[in-house]
C-alpha cells in the first residue's frame, strides 16, 4: 500500500541515535498503530514492546533477527520481530520504513 487515508498523526517526532533514525507515529481509521520513518547508514539494536511486522520500502540493509544469523534484505520486504526482544540492523543506504504493530 503506498497511500494511506484517514490516518491520525502524532506531530512529535520518534527521534533515535542522535536523529539518524526519525520516525512519526500514526493510527489508521481500524485503530492499528503503524511508525513511518527513515534510518541513516549506520548500526543500530531496538527492542520490541509488541510484535511488529517491519516493511522496508527502500535502501541497503542487513538485518540479524533473534535466534537468526545476519541476512541482507532485498527491498522492498517485509520481516515480523517477535514481542518483548530485540534485533540488530546495519543500514547501508538510507531506508524508507513502515512498522506495523500487532496486539494480542
Amino acid at each position: 500500500m503506498t497511500k494511506l487515508n484517514n490516518v491520525s498523526i502524532i506531530k512529535e517526532a520518534n527521534v533515535y541515535y542522535d536523529g539518524k533514525v526519525v520516525s512519526r507515529a500514526i493510527t489508521l481509521a481500524d485503530g492499528t498503530k503503524q511508525t513511518l520513518g527513515v534510518m541513516q547508514i549506520g548500526e543500530y539494536t531496538f527492542g520490541t514492546n509488541e510484535a511488529e511486522i517491519m516493511e522496508i520500502m527502500s535502501g541497503e540493509l542487513d538485518i540479524k533477527l533473534p535466534n537468526e544469523e545476519w541476512k541482507t534484505l532485498h527491498t522492498p520486504e517485509t520481516f515480523e520481530v517477535p514481542a518483548n526482544s530485540s534485533f540488530d540492523i546495519k543500514i547501508k543506504s538510507v531506508t524508507d520504513y513502515c512498522c506495523t504493530y500487532i496486539e494480542d
